[in-house]
């Protein structure tokens, strides 16, 4: 799919959130430090190489400073199906592209539709989800050069590799933690370190190979990371076009007890959103049991 095309497309899908308040806000409008909506953002359905459909979802906070934390219910539900589908409660300031995915069932036809509904700071904004040709993505290639995203590996270096933006919390990889000691989260990473960009342009310049951010998806409390971009160690390559792998440590602290997500994205030399690709990063999600 022309990947200009799909750039309009996403634009177009975050321009269209409903605004049903009192409050007069603009869904395209500037984005300011505190008091902004919150848009979520639908870059587009793909089919796996087992045959599953996915619908991969990002968000838009206009906010440059106020992180919202919005619970699942009236005020941020997918539906039908709903409200939870596994989409986050935590909202980082600016755009977060495919952040998450949403399982299609079989029997899902292209006249149907999910409908994620968010309100924040006075403004609710609602986006669709179809299964329309004109969104219909690859984030397992770049197809011009064979571009393939991250493979990552959590906690244990012999664990079976993610790869792609599959991230969902109804599949989050399961940890115990203590206030006191936190969370340590070794990981693994390597990629076929190939370079693509949505508007052809070369890479000016230096990137990792493999660059890790690390957030908070949900929570009842403040999750901080001694890095949130922790700085992997190349054990191979490191170059453009030279095949790579790579590891790091981070540690995750919990402000309060509870359960929480952490979002973990990795993007290879392309950056983030694929560069506008549409291709190559990989997402997961490891759900924490945080006791005092």
């Amino acid at each position: 799919m022309n990947r200009l095309r799909v750039a309009g497309l996403c634009a177009t899908v975050l321009a269209s959130g409903l605004v049903l308040s009192a409050q007069i806000q603009l869904p395209s409008a500037p984005p300011r430090q505190f008091g902004a909506s919150l848009t979520g953002a639908y870059e587009g359905w793909f089919e796996s190489p087992d045959g599953a459909r996915s619908f991969l979802i990002g968000y838009y906070n206009r906010n440059t400073v106020q992180e919202l934390d919005v619970p699942i219910g009236p005020n941020n539900r997918i539906e039908p199906g709903g409200p939870d589908l596994g989409q986050p409660t935590h909202f980082l300031p600016g755009r977060h592209t495919g952040m998450f995915v949403v399982a299609v069932p079989k029997e899902f036809t292209k006249e149907q539709r999910y409908t994620w509904t968010l309100t924040a700071n006075g403004v609710t904004n609602s986006i669709p989800l179809r299964l329309h040709v004109d969104y219909n993505i690859s984030p397992f290639s770049g197809l011009e050069i064979g571009n393939t995203p991250p493979a990552i590996r959590l906690f244990d270096e012999k664990a079976p590799p993610i790869q792609g933006p599959v991230a969902t919390g109804m599949k989050a990889l399961a940890k115990t933690a203590t206030m006191s000691a936190g969370l340590t989260m070794p990981l693994w990473a390597n990629d076929d370190a190939k370079y693509s960009s949505g508007t052809g342009a070369p890479l000016t310049r230096a990137r990792p190979p493999v660059a890790i951010v690390l957030s908070k998806y949900r929570g009842p409390g403040d999750v901080t990371f001694d890095k949130d971009k922790p700085e992997l160690q190349a054990l191979v390559g490191g170059g453009v076009n030279e095949p790579y792998s790579g590891k790091g440590t981070a540690t995750a602290k919990f402000s309060a007890p509870g359960e929480y997500m952490i979002h973990v994205t990795a993007n290879d030399f392309s950056g983030n959103g694929g560069g506008g690709e549409q291709c190559c990063w990989t997402t997961a999600i490891v759900k924490v049991t945080v006791s005092p």
